[in-house]
């Protein structure tokens, strides 16, 4: 319950600014579907760092997100409760440390019943995520948004590298990953694919950025438990340009919608991420589009996978 969550967070502002008539947090958190919680830790960045600042840009730029939707309706009114965001502060320089408290988190969120969304910071925060939602889903597979394969068995000297997320989802989870938007691969993970083609799937930006014709190849690759973790660098930067490596031939935000949207509609989501973001000073435009991206597949949840 919500006493124990809070022993690992700090509180925050809310996500969105919508209308409710919860009694006190206790009753916000029993009665909300879906939880969300932010994880402030770039501590393996090696290009641009700021990631940690993620989360919180998404909770100040949510308040103006409009709370009916045109194609979802009233997505908020299934109960959106924000726990806070991880409190790391004595960690934040080990990140082994930092994943096992993000596991520990999530762990008590997950076994509450709740659908977790979480809000980065850096990439390899997702594999104390995931590890949470494994040991409740056995049959579960990753749905990667990435300009990056995230393959690397250890990056910057540590095997918990942003660079090494999906490494070990594959090698230490024992997750198939489908990831889509890749534009940047080395020969490390190249030859890992080739060794692991049962349980890695690979769309490359170059081929799906301007045609829906992957969809189904890639759906048909997930199992019937789905995580999704949306890395911003998927997108292309010239919507996305407040990330730690923005590479140029990325996704756009309909196409990328869309195939999420039919994700939604034939596998069972569990729970999701957006993470590395890193707002620049003075465009709030990334910031607001992580959190539409937020609210949006939220929306998608509500639909397709509760009311169903």
């Amino acid at each position: 319950m919500l006493n124990n969550i809070r022993k690992h967070i700090l509180s925050s502002l809310q996500f969105g600014a919508f209308p409710n008539n919860f009694k006190s947090d206790n009753d916000a958190y029993k009665q909300s579907k879906v939880v969300i919680m932010g994880v402030p830790f770039d501590g393996t960045a090696t290009y641009q760092t700021g990631t940690k600042m993620g989360p919180t840009a998404i909770l100040n730029a949510s308040v103006n997100i409009e709370p009916y939707d045109e194609e979802l309706g009233e997505i908020y009114t299934l109960g959106i409760f924000t726990a806070g965001t991880l409190n790391i502060e004595e960690i934040h320089t080990v990140p082994e440390k930092v994943i096992e408290a993000v596991y520990r988190a999530s762990s008590e969120i997950v076994k509450d019943g709740k659908f977790l969304v979480t809000l980065g910071g850096e990439h390899s925060i997702s594999q104390g995520v995931i590890r949470a939602y494994k040991e409740k889903y056995k049959r579960l597979s990753i749905l990667q948004l990435d300009a990056h394969l995230d393959l690397m068995e250890q990056f910057g000297g540590t095997r918990c590298s942003h660079a090494s997320v999906s490494r070990r989802v594959v090698e230490d989870l024992k997750c198939k990953v489908t990831n889509f938007g890749v534009r940047v691969v080395s020969r490390e993970e190249q030859d890992f694919v080739k060794k692991n083609k049962r349980v890695i799937s690979v769309f490359y930006a170059k081929d799906i950025h301007d045609n829906d014709n992957w969809h189904e190849d890639a759906i048909e690759t997930l199992d019937d438990y789905v995580y999704i973790t949306l890395d911003v660098d998927g997108f292309d930067p010239s919507i996305m340009p407040a990330t730690g490596t923005p590479v140029p031939g990325g996704l756009s935000w309909y196409r990328t919608i869309d195939f999420l949207r039919k994700v939604y509609r034939n596998k069972k989501v569990v729970g999701f991420d957006v993470v590395e973001l890193k707002p620049n000073p003075g465009n709030e435009s990334p910031n607001f589009l992580s959190a539409n991206l937020v609210y949006k597949n939220v929306g998608f949840f509500k639909k397709y996978n509760l009311l169903s």
